[in-house]
């Protein structure tokens, strides 16, 4: 649901910006005189002289004190509103549910949070591994997961990845119905303290 309001809240946005400059581009290159096409009674350029802001609306508040800081501080913040937004649209967005084919035409859903908590669970289980932490991306039928593996000082990163593609993830592959579940597995050692001897 959110993905879909994101979506349609940024192609709303998208189509306001464009529409906006074609109609800036369009007085800009004296479209409407030279095609004989007449704007609307109070639209505020037609001309490729003509401002969008007239002197008096931009200096109406700049010799007060206040204007610059709150002008250059609103602007700060918008700016780094949409560089946040766009660094969270590009990315890779974590699954609510994922699909499960029941073999009767129509269909299960599960929720993704109980499913990585799961292999989580399970990875954490097996020798060797003592943390993990799963997320699951991609498409509702479609899913991908992205597994951090925290091993103990002693643990070998290769049986402990085959351990985990044939339990843990085969475990959800077979119990979710999926065709497959591929995997980015990042491993590191877990942290210890040094050790006192005397």
């Amino acid at each position: 649901m959110l993905r879909t309001v994101n979506r349609v809240l940024t192609a709303l946005v998208g189509l306001v910006l464009l529409a906006l400059g074609l109609a800036v581009l369009f007085a800009g290159l004296d479209l409407p005189r030279r095609w004989n096409v007449a704007m609307p009674s109070g639209w505020p350029w037609t001309r490729p002289r003509d401002v969008v802001l007239s002197d008096a609306d931009r200096t109406r508040w700049t010799d007060e004190g206040w204007w610059w800081p709150v002008a250059l501080t609103v602007l700060a913040v918008l700016f780094l509103l949409c560089v946040w937004w766009l660094l969270a649209q590009l990315r890779r967005q974590r699954l609510d549910e994922v699909l499960i084919d029941s073999r009767d035409g129509e269909g299960a859903t599960l929720r993704a949070r109980a499913m990585e908590n799961v292999i989580a669970a399970e990875a954490e289980s097996q020798p060797g591994v003592d943390r993990a932490r799963v997320a699951l991306t991609g498409r509702r039928r479609q899913p991908r997961a992205r597994i951090g593996l925290v091993l103990t000082a002693h643990a070998e990163p290769g049986p402990a990845v085959h351990r985990l593609r044939r339990a843990a993830i085969g475990h959800a592959v077979t119990s979710a119905g999926l065709e497959s579940l591929p995997a980015e597995v990042r491993m590191r050692a877990a942290r210890h303290r040094a050790e006192r001897v005397s």
